[in-house]
């Protein structure tokens, strides 16, 4: 199993267009210990020619144009991208779709709950049925009281995936923001049944579940939720008023917080974090929090970061 990392920063990427805090400062001015980032987007593989694009960014398309395994390779048009699969139906995950309408028709896995959300209150499936008959909804079926289920897609034949739904939150545009339901919100364990290899990727991990530490103890690697290092880092700063847990994220520090939760994990295990908020002080390689980090065995995902498991 190939893992590429398209994009390693939260909404809003890093820098952030409108932000002036001293990471996204400091990173206009080339200050060294700090790397632009784009929205956390990752593709998977099992034989290095069709992916799997799991969250499409909305800065899918320089990802793209930095990422030579998926060029096009064949004919007038093609691409690398086989199929998409989305963990929410937020909009720094969703909204890459309008770029790659070009390449419609395309087969999109969701849960029923962010089918809903595009279909409604950021209306995307219906939209893109304009370009070639749009998107092909395959659907991940949780909801209600089933919040685990395990399946294959087509383009990874060998790749096993069980999807659990997250305690985290819905976006803002939906109705059941504050509220969330069964699905709004997924962690995957993907296995490759040949190498026995397996990854944990869980960019909003809210509230870690009992079931969720259960697929992160199985996993050779996990790519987890580094959006804030503290719960109120972006109400400290000025620039902001929800907490990390209102909106959907585990902050790194703290008893309860992610470190702990990655600290408990086997020692083999690789731990790296992903969709990092631009205020994060990790951001900087020369700071005490990354030195934190550092002590734990914990990394920081990068884009064009590649894994195989």
């Amino acid at each position: 199993m190939q893992v590429l990392i398209l994009g390693s920063a939260a909404g809003g990427g890093f820098p952030q267009w409108n932000c002036n805090c001293r990471n996204c400062h400091d990173v206009r001015r080339g200050r060294a210990g700090l790397v632009a980032r784009t929205q956390s987007s990752i593709a998977v593989s099992m034989d290095g020619e069709r992916w799997l694009l799991c969250n499409a960014s909305p800065d899918i398309r320089a990802q793209l144009g930095a990422s030579p395994a998926l060029f096009p390779r064949r004919g007038l048009r093609h691409t690398g991208i086989a199929e998409v699969l989305l963990v929410d139906a937020q909009i720094d995950h969703v909204s890459g779709l309008l770029s790659l309408r070009e390449g419609c028709p395309l087969d999109v896995w969701c849960t029923p709950s962010v089918h809903e959300d595009l279909s409604s209150g950021f209306p995307l499936f219906p939209m893109l049925r304009h370009w070639n008959g749009g998107l092909n909804w395959r659907e991940i079926p949780l909801a209600g009281e089933r919040e685990r289920c395990t399946f294959q897609v087509p383009s990874c034949p060998g790749l096993e995936i069980t999807a659990l739904s997250l305690s985290s939150n819905a976006p803002p545009y939906s109705p059941r923001r504050g509220a969330p339901t069964v699905g709004d919100n997924l962690g995957l364990l993907l296995r490759d049944t040949l190498t026995g290899g397996t990854l944990f990727y869980g960019p909003g991990l809210g509230e870690p579940s009992d079931a969720a530490r259960e697929l992160m103890q199985q996993a050779d690697c996990v790519l987890v939720d580094g959006t804030l290092w503290h719960d109120d880092e972006m109400v400290r700063l000025g620039i902001g008023h929800a907490t990390g847990r209102e909106m959907g994220h585990l902050a790194l520090a703290g008893e309860s917080g992610m470190i702990a939760e990655l600290d408990a994990l086997p020692e083999t295990t690789q731990c790296i974090l992903i969709h990092i908020n631009n205020t994060n002080p990790v951001l900087d390689e020369t700071s005490a929090e990354r030195a934190v980090l550092d002590r734990h065995g914990i990394e920081v995902a990068f884009d064009g970061m590649r894994l195989t498991l």
